[in-house]
């Protein structure tokens, strides 16, 4: 009897072109990444990379997207959870962002896109609309939140966010970024002292 060969569906194979294209891209670079290799890790020929993406610029492009989407969707904030203190809350997302933005991956992720914004800045636009911008506006609906409750008094709650943000992140983002090393008690620390400094800012008087 034949056997029957069960090829990948469109959409199977074109994620297995992205997270090889990912991969390959992030530990290597645009300009030493080659479509070539890229096809061999997904299994791939470079005739359906083209059919796909065109080419080089658009695969990276994708690639982009793709782990911008995955960002995203590791860094949502559930709207539907119960509403806590905002102490707490910002001691749970303190620690959630941190978390992940920690991960040797993400460093990776991060010190790629800087390097390719260079070359093509709407890379970096691409980036933060899908990770860091709507991540700051869910955090500003969560303050306007607490400020309505009465708990903060805050006239802008999207500077607030982006200044509780920065503040979590504090020299260890250097750290991480180009010296590959994180202090994660010192992390800590820094959460907490945001949290301080944030509610000494815009709590109650």
């Amino acid at each position: 009897m034949a056997r029957t060969i069960v090829r990948p569906s469109s959409e199977a194979k074109r994620q297995a072109i992205l997270s090889a294209a990912s991969k390959v891209f992030f530990d290597v670079g645009y300009e030493a990444a080659s479509i070539e290799g890229i096809a061999e890790y997904a299994g791939v020929s470079k005739v359906t990379i083209y059919n796909y993406f065109g080419g080089k610029p658009g695969l990276f492009s994708a690639a982009v997207d793709h782990e911008c989407s995955n960002m995203k969707q590791q860094m949502q904030i559930d709207p539907s959870l119960p509403r806590r203190p905002i102490r707490e809350q910002l001691e749970t997302l303190g620690n959630a962002f941190h978390d992940f933005v920690s991960r040797d991956e993400i460093v990776r992720f991060d010190r790629r896109i800087a390097a390719e914004s260079d070359r093509d800045p709407s890379i970096g636009d691409t980036f933060m609309d899908a990770g860091p911008r709507p991540v700051c506006v869910q955090m500003a609906g969560l303050i306007e939140a607490a400020a309505d409750a009465g708990e903060i008094e805050v006239d802008d709650p999207m500077l607030a966010a982006e200044q509780f943000v920065s503040m979590c992140k504090g020299f260890g983002e250097l750290e991480r970024r180009f010296c590959g090393k994180s202090d994660p008690e010192r992390d800590r620390e820094r959460i907490a002292g945001a949290i301080d400094v944030f509610m000494k800012a815009y709590g109650r008087k």
